[in-house]
């Protein structure tokens, strides 16, 4: 029986071809789950699956901790970058939509997670993750810090009309403002302003990272028991963080020998 193609080339149905045996995979031989090359002589069993001895050794590569300060301190730049652009994106859904939408604070660990697998080329472990929830809750702090100002600052605009409408304070003789001081004593107070314009800097600075991680508990803790619901957010994203970041696990034993019984699974 024959059956012609589009190139007239015949289909033989009743003849047997020989298969080149080099080109069939044998009885005896595993396919490796990772590279998925035969294996012929020996393999590994890595969390239930056939690898090779190649990849065995680039998996336990991976599942080790990076040691040193090179790659801690590239996830910790990247990880602080990615916390920044998550305090950005929950600050705008909450100002947005005057909500605390808890798959934000999810995408947040999620950022700070990517970030810092980033840094280290894939790889984690428990320092990592320690860096990981650190910053996913810093960055929700930051996202609360200009809500905090703006709420104290209506407060302070509330208070002062009150005042001001409860009492008219009586007309008082006009003084010079500072700006109508001499210009000499202005040039003057200019001059030596530089060095301890930037200590304040670095301590406003200071002060504002102090703040925004106080500022979550401050939340959680004013606002009860509502405040639950913001402390169960924060924690969904710091949890993300943390699963994203950890070493993988592995169980590994062998090699063993092609042909030879397959090890017991657990």
């Amino acid at each position: 029986m024959e059956s012609k193609t589009g190139d007239d080339s015949p289909l033989q149905f009743d003849t047997a071809a020989p298969i080149d045996d080099a080109a069939a995979p044998r009885a005896d031989a595993v396919r490796c789950a990772v590279c998925a090359e035969t294996i012929h002589d020996e393999y590994f069993d890595v969390n239930g699956q056939s690898v090779c001895a190649r990849c065995n050794a680039a998996l336990a590569l991976h599942a080790d901790t990076p040691r040193g300060w090179a790659p801690f301190l590239r996830a910790l730049v990247v990880g602080f970058g990615a916390a920044v652009l998550g305090a950005i994106l929950y600050y705008a859904v909450v100002a947005i939509t005057h909500l605390e939408i808890g798959i934000v604070a999810i995408a947040i660990g999620y950022m700070v997670g990517y970030g810092i697998r980033m840094g280290t080329r894939g790889r984690g472990g428990r320092r990592f993750q320690i860096i990981a929830v650190l910053l996913t809750y810093w960055a929700v702090g930051l996202a609360y810090v200009p809500l905090a100002f703006r709420e104290m600052a209506d407060d302070r605009k509330e208070k002062a009309a009150q005042q001001a409408a409860a009492q008219q304070p009586p007309a008082e003789p006009s003084q010079p403002s500072p700006d109508q001081a001499p210009a000499g004593s202005r040039d003057q107070a200019d001059a030596g302003s530089g060095e301890p314009s930037r200590v304040r800097l670095v301590v406003v600075l200071a002060l504002l990272f102090g703040f925004s991680f106080a500022l979550p508990v401050l939340v959680i803790v004013g606002s009860m028991p509502g405040g639950l619901i913001s402390g169960a957010i924060i924690a969904f994203g710091m949890h993300q963080a943390w699963r994203m970041t950890a070493a993988p696990h592995l169980v590994t034993s062998g090699p063993y020998r092609i042909g030879a019984t397959p090890p017991a699974q657990p």
